[in-house]
């Protein structure tokens, strides 16, 4: 894993650019794999292309709320959302840029910064989305992080043919999912695989 520079905002979704493209996809760490960043971990994959591969670490809570950072932030929070807000965490994205945010969420608005994946789910890492959120008036589904995950180019590839992680096909409603404990065993359920299994298992995609 590596710094990757993010890219820009663009009117449509992200243009494969690989046959073998892996964007909205979900990584699972095998149980082999002992980084510390990543063990245990699920990693939705939004950019990969010949330049290399983009995630979010999605089931690693932080010791941070989602309301706790509004209010570092010296945001203005609606008292009918703080409950709420005060009991979702925020997740740790990942080893790169910690300090700056991404927030997952269903397509639909478009915020400064926002990056389309599909026509479900775009990455917004602009302040304005995080006001909209304060105000409960932010996407129904969303996913607050720090910090991302990035490899280089045909590193991932390396790191797949090495066993190192499982390839899923995403979808919404896991990546939404507040079950963080649970998500790995979810996500290899989707592959109709179970984690016991993992370890002599090669990636899949």
């Amino acid at each position: 894993m590596t710094d990757k520079k993010i890219p820009q905002p663009q009117g449509g979704a992200l243009q494969e650019d690989t046959v073998n493209c892996l964007e909205h996809h979900f990584l699972v760490a095998m149980p082999q794999l002992n980084d510390p960043n990543f063990n245990g971990t699920v990693t939705y994959l939004w950019k990969h292309d010949s330049q290399g591969a983009i995630g979010i670490v999605i089931n690693q809570p932080a010791e941070l709320s989602i309301g706790r950072l509004l209010e570092e932030l010296d945001m203005d929070i609606s008292d009918h959302v703080l409950p709420q807000l005060d009991t979702q965490a925020v997740v740790d994205g990942g080893p790169v840029e910690r300090n700056k945010g991404f927030i997952i969420h269903d397509a639909g608005t478009e915020w400064e910064y926002t990056i389309p994946i599909n026509d479900e789910i775009s990455i917004t890492m602009s302040r304005d989305i995080l006001q909209a959120i304060a105000e409960g008036e932010g996407p129904q589904r969303h996913l607050v992080a720090l910090g991302c995950a990035g490899w280089d180019a045909d590193q991932l590839e390396q790191e797949i043919a090495d066993n190192a992680w499982l390839t899923v096909p995403a979808n919404s409603d896991l990546l939404f999912s507040r079950d963080f404990d649970g998500m790995a065993a979810a996500a290899a359920g989707i592959l109709g695989v179970s984690l016991s299994q993992l370890s002599s298992m090669a990636g899949h995609s």
